[in-house]
């Protein structure tokens, strides 16, 4: 079952490292005997499906989810191990998508207009004359 980050990154499946141990939480019973906790790896350094530029932007933008070069996703929302290995490779998959999406262009810093620092200046005054009326008259 590979997973379908992008329409040009697919990562097989053999690179994928699956976890399973038992949950926490509600399951009754059954909560003692299945393995429904499910933990993805993916070893990102080593991978034969990113390019030189997808993996050093990977590296660069996920630096801090890194173990020792692996991205690790940890799911046991669910009381099923299918829907919680779903739920993972769903996981997994957008936090790729994410830091291979360039990085929007940086704002370009602009002057206020003059007829908006007028109109500031104008609220301005208009708030200080409405406070101003609210005081106590003074006894002079």
């Amino acid at each position: 079952m590979d997973l379908e980050v992008t329409s040009d990154l697919i990562i097989p499946a053999t690179e994928l490292q699956w976890k399973f141990s038992r949950s926490s939480g509600p399951g009754g019973q059954h909560v003692n005997t299945s393995d429904s906790r499910v933990q993805l790896t993916w070893v990102a350094s080593e991978s034969s499906a990113l390019s030189d530029e997808q993996r050093m932007r990977i590296v660069h933008q996920l630096a801090r989810r890194f173990v020792s070069g692996a991205i690790t996703v940890t799911v046991s929302e669910q009381r099923s191990q299918l829907r919680n290995r779903e739920i993972a490779l769903r996981t997994l998959r957008d936090i790729v998508a994410a830091a291979l999406t360039p990085s929007p262009p940086l704002r370009r810093a602009t002057r206020p207009t003059r007829g908006s620092e007028r109109r500031r200046l104008a609220y301005k005054q208009q708030r200080s004359a409405t406070k101003r009326q609210r005081r106590r008259p003074t006894s002079e």
